[in-house]
């Protein structure tokens, strides 16, 4: 997996952050485009490389505070033919798809995971299909509702806001997940409270509703479900397959379970009510737990390669200061040769 940088730095920055792009593994292309940024005045640099390379390479613009004076944009191309290229990728260490670029994580997570009207309308759409299917036993609209849920954003910002420390991101999506649930669930109340006396549905629905029995009755399961949906669905951030994050939604009964609440708040069915409070909580707390989990694991990997890729540079380093001494030796023994001849 390739992928591009560009760089906009001031002119005094220029020189340094060149070298730190041709000094790393698994770069394909440099090419410097002097005095090309008008705003901020500045030079542009376009950087071919490996994905895997793309943390390492990152951290070292950090440093330079290349963020702070210019900036620094990551793209994916979708084609890119250059045996250069190829060459760049096999010597980087790793996969791609394995390859974590944080910055990318917290962007990601964090456009998912502010409170918008969008969010508080897809929730509170996902509460009511939810509703509608525990009172019909309606499988197909409870599966309907975990695939419109948009929770999971809020919840992958919480577990990398956790990992990385950044607190603002943390109080975004705890204020996505505090008021949107209570909003949503609060809305399915509302239509339940309005449905029984019009007799949409009669009073004792929930008692023959086989078909969201699992919802109330938090178990062993509850929590393996959560935590297998959590880590597939951080996994799916990091690799950039979004497509397997319907598969999350789907796995997961957080939807349905504050739907649940509600409805059975509404009928007065205060034991199921609580049953489906405890597993809407297991769920919430299993999915973070398993996103920080995976996000850790990433981290560690990550801290191995640098060690790695550091062992590697300094034996390398040493093997061309060996050569140096063996050329420098050389050259003085055939400068004896040559005055000894004459």
């Amino acid at each position: 997996m390739i992928a591009q940088l560009r760089i906009c730095v001031p002119k005094k920055l220029s020189n340094a952050v060149v070298d730190c792009c041709t000094g790393g593994v698994g770069v394909a292309e440099v090419a410097l485009q002097p005095g090309a940024s008008v705003l901020p005045p500045g030079d542009v640099i376009h950087v071919l490389l490996a994905r895997e390379s793309v943390e390492p390479l990152v951290e070292k613009l950090h440093a330079l505070d290349v963020q702070e004076q210019g900036s620094i944009s990551v793209s994916m191309p979708e084609l890119v033919l250059s045996d250069r290229a190829d060459k760049a990728v096999e010597a980087a260490p790793g996969e791609g798809a394995d390859a974590v670029i944080w910055d990318e994580v917290s962007q990601q997570t964090g456009e998912d995971s502010r409170l918008t009207w969008s969010y508080l309308a897809f929730l509170v759409l996902a509460t009511q299909l939810a509703a509608i299917g525990i009172v019909t036993n309606s499988t197909v609209a409870i599966v309907g509702a975990m695939a419109v849920g948009p929770e999971f954003g809020p919840l992958a910002a919480l577990a990398v806001a956790l990992v990385r420390r950044q607190w603002r991101l943390g109080r975004g999506a705890a204020l996505a997940l505090g008021v949107g649930f209570p909003v949503a669930m609060l809305a399915a109340a509302f239509t339940a409270w309005l449905s029984v006396p019009l007799g949409l549905f009669p009073p004792d629905a929930l008692d023959h509703g086989s078909a969201v029995d699992f919802i109330y009755h938090p178990g062993p399961y509850s929590l393996i479900v959560a935590v297998l949906a959590g880590t597939a669905g951080m996994l799916s951030v990091i690799s950039r397959r979004s497509a397997a994050l319907v598969g999350v939604f789907i796995s997961v009964t957080t939807v349905p379970a504050a739907g649940f609440v509600a409805v059975a708040l509404v009928l007065g069915e205060y034991q199921k009510a609580a049953g489906s409070a405890l597993q809407l909580g297991l769920n919430l707390v299993g999915i973070v737990a398993a996103a920080v989990s995976v996000l850790l694991f990433y981290r560690l990997i990550t801290k191995r390669r640098k060690r790695v890729e550091r062992g590697e540079r300094d034996r390398r380093g040493e093997r061309d200061g060996r050569g140096e001494q063996r050329i420098s030796l050389g050259t003085r023994s055939s400068t004896r040769y040559r005055r000894n001849t004459r």
